[in-house]
């Protein structure tokens, strides 16, 4: 019996610790209500363009872009000689702090690599199937 309970335990453990290391290699976002994503044409990296094109308010969209950010991958650290497409900025309800990143959109069928305004060490990846809803709301922003 003890050796049932120790298998289930160390099971639960392993389970927690994979959570937590795939947490680790992900982008996140407060765990708060988003009001809206904001997106600027970029300047170049560290800093945020205020002057707005468009801006995703409705709950279809904002879960397109959340999802993107929350499940972009954490890549080794590389330079990316590019300046960023777009600036995002995530705004929360209740006045929290807002998120701010780089978006380089990948062409149709290919990732798109995003990075936070002051990011230590490295780029993170959407996948191909992000990329192209991404691309397919701002076609429709336009």
């Amino acid at each position: 019996m003890k050796l049932i309970h120790s298998l289930f335990l160390l099971a639960g453990f392993s389970l927690i610790a994979a959570c937590q290391s795939s947490q680790a290699n992900t982008m996140v976002l407060l765990d708060a209500n988003i009001k809206e994503v904001n997106i600027s044409p970029s300047m170049g990296t560290g800093d945020i363009n205020q002057e707005v094109i468009f801006s995703f308010r409705d709950a279809q969209s904002v879960e397109v872009w959340e999802t993107a950010i929350t499940t972009a991958v954490k890549q080794s650290s590389e330079v990316i000689n590019t300046s960023p497409d777009y600036d995002i900025v995530v705004e929360y309800e209740e006045g929290y702090p807002a998120h701010a990143m780089h978006l380089w959109l990948g062409q149709e069928n290919k990732k798109s690599t995003l990075m936070y305004l002051v990011e230590e060490d490295g780029p993170y990846l959407t996948s191909a199937l992000l990329t192209n809803q991404l691309r397919e709301l701002l076609e429709q922003a336009e």
